[in-house]
């Protein structure tokens, strides 16, 4: 027993003697031990009852708990963190909910849970939160697409390609792709067109097959076929990947959650990346979406895919021009330079203005302008 509670349990003796003897008033000797009168009347009937072991320090924790997590609620918090081992207490508490469990304990207390039995990382306590991103008003309006690198698979390669709709965060594409060509990218994007339609827009990085150093104005014959299509391509700032911000998010969680094991062949990683993509989209919570999932805020476009690539057609007032070797345009007495992911297509000249600027388009795209007095890009 520590000195400072062997002292204690001296002075609590010695009032209860001198209680006992009867020699001062209770009260008083209460003031000169500098106690309280329940607190002596207490120790004096514990001693009665128990002896001097009733004069030891009790605990405070109350012997009934009614608001105590219960034992089976506490094991499926557990068994749910082992299947999911990042997940945090905001998004256990959400699924736990979706799963039909009753008086499902707050966050907090899930986290308490998980600190108790060792399943947090003291190091990465008080780290600050992703700050909040801007989303677009409804599903389909954007869908944010990037390669995540790439990672050992067998005696190769895996190109993990992904799609994400910006609004619900769904996630449209998570393909285990050989290499990052433009037929690879394109027959990928194919089976997702005809499973969810087609979206207005699509963001890409600057990087190949979509964009590229063979591709200083950012086209490509990927947006090419993407705009015949009527699916219009932005591309993020060079050097500021935080314009992919939702994909890079992604990216984080695959990697954290699914990326860490060997992958032994494309086929074993498709059916992995599958696995986890359903339950990504129809059962972790987002805390972007208020602990929602995905699938709940997601629904296919109302625009098909077509499986024959419409005609490129101008109104009738258009100059219509097709694109040579090297994208040449011939008009007017000038050459005019266009992207050569273009070549072979027709492009329709319109004016501008009354100075002789006029811009080249590609069905609804404007993709170049000039100056027609020097053929110069304006």
């Amino acid at each position: 027993m520590p000195f400072r509670e062997r002292c204690v349990m001296s002075l609590r003796e010695d009032f209860v003697q001198l209680a006992l003897a009867g020699e001062l008033p209770f009260r008083e000797l209460c003031r000169r031990f500098e106690i309280s009168a329940p607190t002596g009347y207490r120790w004096l009937h514990r001693y009665q009852e128990q002896g001097r072991s009733g004069l030891a320090n009790r605990s405070s924790r109350p012997r009934r708990s009614p608001r105590q997590t219960s034992p089976a609620l506490e094991t499926a918090v557990l068994t749910l963190r082992a299947q999911h081992p990042t997940w945090g207490g905001s998004k256990l508490a959400a699924r736990l909910r979706a799963l039909g469990h009753a008086d499902v304990p707050a966050p907090s207390t899930i986290t308490a849970i998980l600190r108790r039995h060792g399943q947090l990382d003291p190091s990465r306590a008080g780290q600050p939160r992703a700050w909040q991103r801007f989303e677009h008003d409804a599903p389909n309006e954007l869908w944010q697409m990037d390669f995540k690198g790439h990672i050992p698979c067998g005696s190769g390669r895996c190109h993990p390609l992904t799609v994400l709709d910006d609004h619900s965060r769904y996630s449209l594409t998570l393909a285990a792709c050989a290499n990052e060509r433009t037929a690879t990218v394109q027959e990928r994007l194919i089976t997702t067109f005809r499973h969810y339609g087609l979206p207005e827009t699509l963001l890409c990085d600057n990087g190949p097959p979509w964009g590229g150093a063979g591709a200083p104005h950012g086209y490509t014959p990927l947006t090419v076929w993407l705009l015949r299509l009527g699916v219009r391509v932005v591309h993020s700032r060079p050097l500021h990947p935080q314009t992919l911000g939702k994909e890079e998010r992604f990216h984080r969680t695959l990697k954290a959650e699914l990326l860490g094991t060997p992958l032994p062949d494309l086929d074993a990683a498709q059916r992995r990346f599958d696995a986890w993509r359903q339950v990504y989209n129809h059962e972790r919570p987002h805390e972007a979406l208020d602990d929602a999932v995905p699938a709940s805020r997601y629904r296919p476009s109302q625009r098909p895919y077509p499986e024959a690539l419409p005609p490129v057609e101008y109104p009738a007032a258009d100059h219509v021009r097709k694109v040579q070797d090297q994208g040449r345009v011939d008009f007017r007495g000038q050459r005019l330079r266009v992207p050569q992911a273009f070549r072979g297509y027709p492009v329709a000249l319109r004016p501008l203005d009354e100075h002789g600027r006029w811009a080249v388009y590609f069905t609804t795209e404007c993709i170049a302008s000039f100056d027609l007095a020097t053929g110069e890009r304006v």
